[in-house]
């Protein structure tokens, strides 16, 4: 890796990432049977590491990493909910504009939300969270680094009561991170 005032190099294989980001979230409705329309935050604190040395050879360059992630999030309009989940995530890392990262990101895995019975799009306190994105990092130095992004998260109990239409949430997030080799 440079100095912070050098060009950065990309993470050895192996690099752990701790994050958090958080940011505001509105509500999505694909369907007709999604009628609510939940506003409210999330935090997200994660671990990954790097698995990948560089793939690709153009603008495509980059590195797979691995990881999990909690989400915990609060509705407060048009009522007050919460809830909380852990969900692996693989992420894209694209390397080859140095200081600028863009990346690709996804996840799910299990959520329990006090919103079963509140709302018509979930029955149960016990569902999925699904999402997807893309965001850019801005490395501050080769360890600290600065990100912004947007995800696309969807909530459902996976078929395993009805109704099923599930919740779908715009987050757009800002966050710091700390890689360590």
């Amino acid at each position: 890796m440079a100095h912070a005032d050098g060009p950065i190099s990309h993470p050895p294989v192996g690099t752990q990432t701790v994050a958090v980001a958080g940011g505001p979230f509105f509500p999505i409705r694909l369907l007709s049977s999604q009628s609510s329309k939940l506003f409210g935050a999330a935090i997200m604190p994660s671990w990954s590491m790097t698995v990948t040395d560089p793939i690709g050879s153009s603008w495509y360059r980059g590195q797979v990493s691995l990881g999990a992630e909690l989400l915990a999030f609060e509705t407060s309009e048009p009522l007050t909910g919460y809830g909380v989940g852990v969900t692996p995530k693989l992420q894209y890392t694209f390397v080859s504009l140095d200081r600028l990262r863009p990346y690709l990101e996804g996840g799910g895995g299990p959520l329990w939300t006090d919103l079963g019975g509140q709302v018509p799009e979930q029955p149960g306190k016990f569902n999925f969270a699904v999402w997807g994105g893309a965001g850019g990092s801005w490395l501050l130095t080769p360890h600290w680094a600065l990100n912004v992004g947007y995800r696309f998260v969807h909530i459902s109990n996976g078929g395993t009561r009805m109704p099923n239409s599930g919740l779908n949430f715009g987050l757009p997030f800002i966050g710091i991170s700390y890689s360590f080799y």
